[in-house]
Formats: C-alpha cells, structure tokens, sequence
C-alpha cells in the first residue's frame, strides 16, 4: 500500500470573476470550480444590478500551474455565464486571462507579470499580413488578438457593484 503524499505548496494563483450567473445556476458554478480546484469551494453571490435576477461574485485560489485553464474549462459551454479567470503569471511562466460570455463563447490571452496581454509574435505578423495596406483592417485584427470585444462586452458587468459610483441609465419607452 502506498502512502499518500503530501499536498504541495500551491505554485499558481488567481481569481475567478463570475460577472453573471442565473441564481438557478449558482450552486453548479460552485461545484464546477471546486472540482476544477479539487476542494469544495463556497462563494460569496450578490446582485448584478445590470442584468436583473443575475448574480455575481470573485473568488480568489491557489493551485496548481494550470488551473486556471482548468476552471475556464469547467465553466465553459454555459450558455447565460459571463466569467472571467485569471491565473497570475510565475516564476519562469507566463499568466492567462479566459473571457467568456454568451454570445461570443471563450478566448484566451497569454498575460505577463504586470497582467498585461501578451501578443505573439506570429499573431502580429498575422494581422499585419491580413490587415494590408488598411489601417483600419489592422486595427481590426489588433482589437480580435486582444479580446477587445470580450472585454467591451464584460466592462458594464465588471463595474456594476454596490461600491461603484456608476449611474445605470434604462431606456423608457
């Protein structure tokens, strides 16, 4: 019989940021990443005030190099989840930022020590390849490799939370 080993020192962290979530859906958000995690986890939900009978919440972890993959994996196929997992960059490795959101499913970006996105190369050349002589073809290609329509499509759910000075204007009519 083998013994088990001892658990190792986590060598990863990040945080996971349900933007949205159904209430129905809360409970198997948990489960999913705890699973991802390998422990339980209970989050704290309250309401997104820019979707009504949405919930939100951000959860900090530790793990292992990779979980951060693992989490988005698990969370991903959702159909009304808007989420985002980040996995800070290590010694000797880089981090990662997964976006999700109904309507244009995952992306993943490569993120630095500051957190910043990091561009291959080759994904440069890409866009400069396919963008031409067109400067707004380029821009174009440059916003899809930094997930900029993930991220214009989150900023609203990022900042609607009882701390934030943000007024919410609904349309009447």
């Amino acid at each position: 019989m083998t013994e088990p080993t001892a658990r190792q020192a986590p060598t990863a962290r990040g945080v996971i940021y349900v933007h949205s979530s159904p209430k129905a859906l809360c409970p198997h958000v948990e489960w999913a990443a705890g699973r991802a995690l390998g422990h339980a986890v209970n989050f704290s939900w309250a309401d997104q005030p820019v979707l009504k009978g949405a919930q939100r919440t951000e959860f900090y972890w530790e793990g292992e190099r990779g979980t951060g993959a693992r989490i988005a994996s698990a969370l991903r196929g959702w159909e009304h989840l808007r989420y985002e997992v980040t996995e800070d960059a290590g010694l000797g490795t880089d981090g990662g930022r997964w976006l999700h959101t109904p309507d244009l499913g995952i992306f993943y970006a490569q993120t630095d020590t500051a957190g910043n996105v990091v561009i291959p190369e080759d994904r440069i050349r890409y866009a400069m390849e396919v963008g031409g002589a067109s400067a707004i073809e380029l821009h174009r290609e440059l916003r899809l490799a930094l997930g900029q329509a993930w991220d214009d499509e989150l900023e609203a759910f990022r900042h609607a939370s009882d701390f934030s000075s943000v007024v919410w204007l609904h349309k009447v009519g």
